[in-house]
């Protein structure tokens, strides 16, 4: 197919050249002097004078961009912030209600940001997060190796070394600085949508999508330090950068100065999220699709792994040489792809079925290698720490059912089942699904005409400065986005946590179809129509018209959510966090949920048995254990087992022993019964190798007082709520 059309369209008008197609000839002194004689002043000044208007118009467009930019990104914060203020009432909180408003593991991880101001200087705080003691008792562990923290080191040294102690208290310097990174979210995706549509249109559509569709774009306002709030920021930025990094043509220097842009960005996303490895693991999948498909240069392709690659070294450097990184499929995928690369000659040459099979055994070869450096890996370091993440995916993609404890707690979340269908049902209301799955279509059509004449041809799908408007030819840009939204969003239909990391992009993807070219010259092309001006108008006009509907339609929701005041109110919470902080010993050890021994670690500094981080094989056997207290067992069982963790006293909650939130089978005590081989409790079937226990449920049956649950626990506290219980020791029985 040819890659423009000749002659000229029956829709097209006029022969003036327009300010964007001004050329280097345009510059030229052809006709400013002819044998001496000087022409008309006007006739010499013109070309200069339209360079000089065109510079100056794009420094304005740049300048109101980039404003604008700013004013989406911090009104996006400033909405969070407001929302979170009016769920709590967060101002007028006292501070123990203040610190149990941060949630299941978030309450972990601001407890080290407290510890790091409470020690004596900053060299004994480090050096006791580097000896911890406390947060897993019986054992020292080094917590910056183990949980993503750096974070907080960070902030904690800031608030100590800057003048605002005085007027700014530590709780506010961190939430400020959460809810500051969510105006940077914000601003690398209004980026990514104006270099993508060139169209700073498309970024303020990008913003108010982004804002109007919160609920399914971002947790923040209830779950501030979780990691994925600190990290999305350096992605969404991470992948502002390779677009523009991808945007032909770009010279040496900006090239490189945008490669340390995106491993700047790759590490501080990897140092602040757990999960980086899997996030990244998609990213190294995309780009080898890319390459596969011939859409990038093999320069590009190599700087964009090695990239990858340093990054995780570094964290692997920083985090103490923590084992799990370089057992991560992600770097195993790296080395093997780089590997079979630099063995493999001539992949790309051949006519089509060719070198289509010589990309089906290049694919083979790097996973099964992938594969063999992981296994390898693994056994040499003896890694077991994310045993639990590949039995829950074997589970829950129905390759074999399963009744471990771990991997059952991830399979009966919500935010690890799929993608619920109402996601889609709530962006329809804001008009965004429209947009997404028009500019989806037409560019996934694109791409594969693009890639089977790039494989028929053995020619390139990459455009190049004087085709930028060709037919079937695809931007090297807007290819990694649109693989990136159709990976992510693969990902985020299996798992539903991990649907904000696509559905940011999501907005900035729908709204580079709306206010791009690509899409509207196909559709122009289709009924015969090129005229720039009329394509001009329509990218402007449309996502003119989206927002001032979507104005009309949600500033009224907007002002009355803003308006809707609530309050923080969890007595029951209060009460045992004042009475331990009161009642018992400094280092005294408490048994419990996961989820609220976090929390007497960030209210009461107390020793734990386990806590939420989840990413260690030995402190999920404990988790077990403890967990013991919900199942059917003898007091002597549960007694011996909370001794062997080192508790002193055990927290026992209602809403678990008596959970009705989840279904049968997927209540923390049925996943006990389960994991013991013991019928669950309550109406339905059970499976036929499971037997009745031969004892009480412990929660309940404790409460009796009766031997032999009174010789060896001692009730201490109790409300409506919870129940505190004191381990006798081998003295006291007597």
């Amino acid at each position: 197919m040819e890659a423009r059309h000749r002659g000229r369209s029956v829709c097209e008008s006029g022969s003036g050249t327009s300010p964007d197609a001004l050329s280097p000839e345009h510059f030229g002194t052809k006709g400013l002097w002819k044998k001496g004689e000087r022409v008309e002043e006007n006739s010499r000044n013109s070309p200069w004078k339209k360079a000089s208007a065109l510079i100056c118009w794009q420094v304005v467009v740049m300048a109101a961009g980039l404003v604008l930019a700013g004013m989406t990104g911090l009104s996006h914060a400033w909405y969070v912030y407001s929302i979170h203020e009016n769920l709590l009432w967060f101002s007028q909180l006292e501070e123990v209600e203040r610190e149990i408003s941060f949630r299941t593991e978030c309450g972990l991880y601001y407890s080290y940001y407290k510890q790091m101001l409470k020690a004596p200087s900053i060299q004994e705080g480090l050096s006791e997060l580097i000896n911890d003691n406390t947060t897993e008792a019986k054992r020292t562990i080094n917590i910056l190796q183990r949980m993503n923290i750096y974070q907080e080191v960070l902030l904690s040294i800031l608030y100590r070394i800057l003048p605002i102690q005085a007027y700014l208290e530590p709780i506010y310097f961190y939430i400020y600085t959460v809810f500051a990174l969510q105006a940077l979210y914000v601003l690398g995706l209004f980026i990514t949508s104006w270099m993508l549509s060139d169209s700073w249109l498309a970024g303020v559509l990008t913003g108010v999508w982004y804002i109007l569709n919160r609920v399914d774009t971002t947790r923040v306002e209830f779950t501030i330090s979780l990691r994925e709030n600190w990290s999305l920021p350096f992605f969404a930025l991470q992948v502002a950068a390779i677009t523009c990094y991808l945007r032909p043509p770009l010279g040496s220097t900006h090239q490189r100065v945008l490669l340390w842009l995106v491993f700047v960005c790759t590490l501080c996303f990897c140092l602040t999220w757990q999960f980086n490895q899997f996030i990244l693991l998609v990213q190294a999948l995309l780009i080898f699709t890319l390459d596969s498909l011939d859409l990038l240069l093999p320069e590009q392709v190599m700087a964009l792994y090695l990239v990858q690659l340093l990054s995780l070294l570094c964290v692997w450097l920083l985090q103490f040489c923590n084992s799990m990184i370089l057992g991560s499929l992600v770097l195993s995928f790296i080395v093997a792809v780089l590997f079979v690369k630099h063995f493999q000659k001539g992949l790309k040459t051949g006519g089509l079925f060719v070198r289509i099979a010589k990309l089906a055994l290049h694919t083979l070869l790097v996973l099964a290698l992938t594969l063999i450096i992981n296994y390898s890996a693994k056994k040499i370091l003896k890694l077991r720490s994310d045993e639990h993440i590949f039995k829950f995916v074997k589970a829950k993609f129905g390759l074999g059912a399963t009744r471990d404890f771990d991997a059952s707690l991830y399979l009966c979340e919500e935010a690890f089942g799929l993608l619920p269908l109402d996601t889609f049902e709530r962006m329809a209301g804001t008009l965004l699904v429209y947009p997404y799955l028009c500019t989806l279509l037409v560019l996934l059509v694109t791409l594969a005409f693009s890639t089977l004449t790039n494989l028929r041809d053995g020619g390139t799908g990459r455009a190049s400065s004087g085709h930028e408007e060709a037919a079937f030819v695809m931007r090297p840009d807007i290819a990694y986005n649109l693989l990136h939204t159709v990976f992510y969003g693969l990902l985020a239909y299996s798992t539903m946590r991990m649907k904000y990391v696509w559905t940011g992009h999501m907005c900035a993807f729908a709204a580079f179809g709306v206010g791009g070219k690509e899409v509207w010259t196909l559709c122009l092309r289709v009924i015969h129509c090129n005229a720039k001006v009329k394509l001009r108008l329509i990218r402007y006009s449309v996502p003119t018209v989206i927002l001032v509907f979507l104005y009309y339609k949600f500033w009224p929701k907007i002002l009355e959510e803003l308006s809707e005041l609530r309050e923080f109110y969890d007595p029951d919470t209060v009460e045992l966090m004042t009475w331990i902080s009161s009642r018992t010993p400094t280092r005294a050890v408490f048994a419990g949920s996961m989820q609220l021994l976090a929390g007497i670690k960030l209210c009461t500094g107390r020793v734990l048995t386990n806590h939420p981080h989840y990413e260690d094989q030995a402190l999920r056997e404990r988790t077990r254990q403890v967990y013991q207290i919900y199942a059917r067992q003898s007091a002597e069982e549960v007694h011996r087992l909370l001794l062997s963790a080192g508790a002193d006293y055990v927290v026992l909650e209602d809403s678990i022993c008596y959970e009705r939130r989840h279904s049968r089978g997927c209540r923390l005590r049925d996943l006990l019964d389960l994991a013991n081989g013991h019928i669950m409790d309550g109406p339905g079937e059970n499976d036929p190798d499971l037997v009745p226990a031969a004892y009480p449920r412990f929660c309940q049956a404790v409460r009796s007082g009766e031997p032999p649950y009174s010789s060896l626990f001692a009730r201490v506290f109790r409300n409506k709520t919870f129940h505190v219980y004191k381990l006798k020791k081998a003295k006291e029985k007597k």
